[in-house]
């Protein structure tokens, strides 16, 4: 049994209901991803073709959809088996050709009888000057006009789905959308004018322009909605059942943080100090932690998470910060050290580079305790390396880790808190934090007297002026550094990615 009303039965029912549909029908559509009438619905025109009446095929210039009516004149079947049959038709201003491939000239003399009137509707072309359409999308008696749509939405096909077919279910599946009780607050509805949802859905299918199909529509504006709406709604269901997984209280006294902070220069902004109690507050719950901490450069993120990682050594444990390059690494290092011998923890370095007895010689300290907090690139969480007890991990720039590297580092701990940094709310970030489920934290204000920071993109065809300019710069005396991303992961390699 499920909560689904039954106004939405026949939207969960098997494809196989609708008209036309067997099981082979079926499989095609699994090609777009659609395997319910409730996916027909949602699977939207992505653009539509004008086939308003015309008098003439003069109206338009080729090659071009038209829609007019014709008086049928001689049929010309192909002389050759594989040839073009061409039927003879003129309008009110001019004659062209209907041309036809692989047809039966029967069935043909049925649909087009010499001397009748018919309807149709296709892409008129010119072949050595004279206009034709090959194989008319519509063919119909002048009565039937009303069947071809004036705009005819266009929607992703596969193998197996003509548009036709298409547009067929999706005229059934709109059959059985019924009126449901809105679910959007009445002031924001009228301030967007947006539709109610089955008139939304309605509309959204049967687009009167090309100015239908944009995101601008009310209609579409308004599904858009409905699915951030239902994702978030989704989420904070699920986060009232189970939270998070059950964690390990990692709670200090302040005393190693009191340090830090008497020997800053400055005093934390405003926003680092509340993302100080989120995640010590997270730590200290007996939930997991899953953060995101996201801050422009300047922001001071660093600070934000040595203090997190001085929040595990006060509970007993230590903490690790992970990098994607070498280079990363130790800049964090450096910014690391003066803080670190101001709250006298013990912070070291591990990356690839590290071989045989110094090698060793970290992985032991790192298994007594010895080291507090340990920074380092991909070989932190390798199979050798051990901690004595891992309360805090910390990745930075998660958006060059996979999943499966950060559930690593995660899994190196009994139970370990994970905390995620990035300088840029980048695509993937936010989808970690929407569709994981994470709590963010954001920096949104930078310690006094940091510099601006002023960002350009700059395509590679003005490369050369990138060049001139870094050129003029050191010529002034300033400094500058180049970084070249690569897209596997590498802590030492210089090359440029593809």
């Amino acid at each position: 049994m499920n909560g689904r009303p039954e106004v939405l039965f026949s939207l969960f029912a098997r494809l196989e209901t609708l008209g036309g549909i067997g099981a082979k029908t079926a499989a095609a559509f699994k090609g777009l991803g659609i395997g319910l009438p409730r996916d027909i619905l949602f699977s939207l025109p992505y653009a539509g073709v004008d086939r308003r009446f015309r008098a003439s095929v003069q109206e338009v210039v080729p090659p071009a959809t038209v829609t007019v009516e014709v008086e049928v004149g001689r049929h010309m079947a192909p002389r050759a088996r594989n040839g073009a049959y061409r039927v003879e038709v003129s309008d009110t201003l001019m004659p062209f050709q209907l041309v036809f491939f692989h047809a039966s000239g029967d069935w043909l003399q049925k649909q087009l009888p010499t001397g009748q009137r018919r309807i149709v509707s296709g892409k008129v072309e010119l072949f050595d000057n004279v206009p034709q359409m090959v194989h008319p999308d519509y063919i119909l008696r002048p009565g039937q006009a009303d069947q071809i749509p004036e705009f005819e939405p266009v929607y992703h096909l596969t193998s197996g789905v003509s548009q036709r077919l298409m547009l067929r279910a999706v005229g059934e599946v709109l059959t059985r959308v019924k009126p449901l009780a809105e679910w959007i607050d009445p002031a924001l509805l009228e301030r967007e004018r947006w539709p109610a949802w089955h008139e939304a859905v309605v509309a959204a299918h049967t687009p009167e322009g090309p100015d239908d199909l944009g995101p601008n529509f009310p209609a579409r504006r308004r599904l858009a909605y409905d699915e951030f709406f239902a994702h978030q709604l989704t989420l904070a269901l699920a986060r009232q059942r189970v939270r998070r997984g059950k964690g390990r209280v990692s709670q200090g006294d302040g005393h190693l943080r009191a340090k830090v902070l008497a020997a800053l220069p400055y005093r934390p902004t405003g926003a680092q100090a509340r993302a100080m109690e989120e995640i010590a507050a997270d730590m200290g719950a007996g939930l997991r932690m899953n953060r995101l901490l996201q801050g422009d450069v300047g922001a001071g993120k660093t600070l934000v998470a040595f203090m997190a990682l001085l929040v595990a050594v006060e509970a007993g444990g230590q903490g690790v910060m992970m990098a994607p390059t070498e280079i990363l690494a130790r800049q964090h290092l450096a910014s690391l050290q003066p803080l670190a011998e101001a709250a006298e923890v013990v912070v070291e370095l591990l990356t690839g580079r590290d071989k045989g007895r110094e090698r060793q010689a970290k992985l032991d300290a790192l298994a007594r305790g010895d080291i507090h907090i340990l920074v380092g690139t991909h070989a932190v969480f390798q199979n050798d390396v051990h901690y004595h007890d891992l309360r805090l991990a910390i990745v930075d720039e998660q958006h060059r880790f996979g999943v499966s590297e950060r559930m690593r580092l995660g899994e190196k701990g009994q139970v370990t808190d994970v905390l995620v940094m990035t300088a840029t709310p980048i695509p993937r970030s936010l989808a970690l934090a929407q569709y994981g489920d994470m709590d963010v934290s954001v920096l949104d204000e930078k310690p006094p007297g940091r510099k601006p920071i002023s960002t350009a993109s700059i395509p590679v065809g003005r490369i050369d002026e990138v060049v001139e300019r870094l050129r003029a710069a050191i010529a002034q005396g300033r400094q500058a550094y180049w970084v070249c991303p690569l897209v596997e992961e590498s802590e030492v390699s210089e090359l440029t990615s593809a």
